[in-house]
């Protein structure tokens, strides 16, 4: 079995890698320069490091390779799109880049995913290939939620789904049923900082999009996610069950635990 990987930041491709490498899978990996980690070399058997606008290059190696499926992978921070000086689209890239109607995550992806199609490179879900990964749901801490948290995630389960609808971001935070912040191009990670400027005690909600395809860009949460909360005094983090990823699952909820913050997995209908 053969599988590509395009890797951005974060420790999710590496972990995806080493899980594919023990269900049997043969690996060639794009390490995205100056996001991915040097690690990937490891544990990948074909590895090559591409800036991520040199899209032409990229699809030279997927079919040098004989790429047939493909996992998108990491955290890609949104604002290097307007940074054309270090992204260096090549022709192929740029004319993906003008195709688009609009600027958004879903659909600068869905033009990849399309681009590659007409390639006969298919993307895959990494939910089906590692389902160990998705959150299950249900309280996944000793602290549960109070009631006025759970009214906090139900409200805010309502609101992300909004802003998905809109292509805006997957996360917003909210305390006794306000809107505290929303994430847009600046990320996860520096929407609950924002938050802690103002607040304390709250609650994230991270949610996928109600159009998003999960193999392009599916919700995820990690150990880093937890720290981040801490710093920014939040106290519940709430994610989509079975439509996101837990990444290092154990090692989250052991530092949630310590920290008495409560991790929740909800179904969102």
């Amino acid at each position: 079995m053969q599988i590509g990987i395009i890797a951005a930041q974060g420790r999710l491709p590496l972990l995806i890698a080493k899980e594919l490498k023990e269900k049997g899978f043969k690996i060639a990996t794009i390490g995205l320069e100056q996001l991915a980690s040097d690690e990937l070399r490891d544990v990948s058997d074909i590895f090559q490091s591409i800036n991520i606008g040199q899209a032409g290059k990229i699809i030279d190696f997927l079919k040098k390779n004989n790429i047939k499926e493909l996992i998108l992978t990491g955290k890609f921070p949104k604002n290097l799109i307007f940074q054309r000086e270090k992204i260096k689209p090549d022709l192929k890239a740029m004319k993906m880049l003008f195709s688009a109607s609009l600027r958004g995550d879903n659909e600068l992806l869905k033009l990849i995913d399309k681009e590659l199609q007409k390639e006969g490179i298919k993307i895959v879900e990494i939910g089906k290939i590692c389902p160990e990964l998705l959150t299950p749901e249900g309280i996944l801490t000793k602290r549960k939620p109070t009631k006025d948290e759970w009214s906090d995630i139900e409200y805010g389960f309502k609101i992300a789904k909004k802003i998905g609808e809109l292509d805006i971001g997957q996360t917003v935070v909210v305390k006794e049923k306000s809107v505290i912040a929303v994430e847009a191009i600046e990320g996860t990670d520096e929407t609950i900082l924002r938050a802690g400027k103002y607040v304390s005690n709250f609650t994230v909600v991270k949610t996928s999009k109600p159009q998003q395809e999960l193999k392009l860009d599916p919700p995820v949460a990690g150990m880093d996610t937890i720290i981040i909360m801490r710093e920014a005094k939040a106290s519940v983090l709430a994610v989509e069950a079975g439509r996101s990823l837990l990444v290092e699952r154990e090692a989250l909820i052991k530092k949630a635990n310590e920290l008495n913050i409560a991790v929740v997995g909800v179904s969102h209908s």
